[in-house]
């Protein structure tokens, strides 16, 4: 994956453009992280912004879009392709002008550009 693809959704994703994705439940490979509090491209960079509840201390989380590897908007659940420890690894984030930030944004595309690939599975 190129550093410019984790700011796109990836072909397959089944992302359509235009879906409002505020408060679906977001899912890493090994469980639920939170729920989109909202979507914003900035710069180029496009992403969600994951509010994670209880589970990281009550803070939200930065995701590229190109780490979602499913979108069900039936039943309202985005899947990513990193594991709920590599999100709460990722740098951290703080305030709401750190998504109008090309620095820290291109740190968290640099962070999860760096993340070993997953194996998708079948059912």
């Amino acid at each position: 994956m190129t550093t410019d693809r984790i700011w796109s959704y990836a072909p397959d994703s089944a992302h359509v453009e235009g879906q409002d994705l505020t408060n679906c439940v977001v899912t890493a490979a090994d469980g639920v992280i939170g729920h989109v509090d909202r979507e914003a491209d900035h710069h180029g960079m496009r992403h969600l912004v994951v509010d994670t509840g209880v589970w990281v201390f009550g803070r939200s989380v930065l995701v590229p879009v190109g780490v979602v590897t499913g979108v069900d908007i039936d039943s309202r659940t985005i899947t990513l392709a990193c594991t709920r420890g590599e999100v709460k690894a990722a740098p951290r984030f703080r305030t709401d002008s750190e998504t109008m930030d090309p620095a820290y944004l291109a740190g968290v595309g640099d962070y999860y550009h760096r993340l070993p690939p997953r194996e998708t599975t079948t059912a």
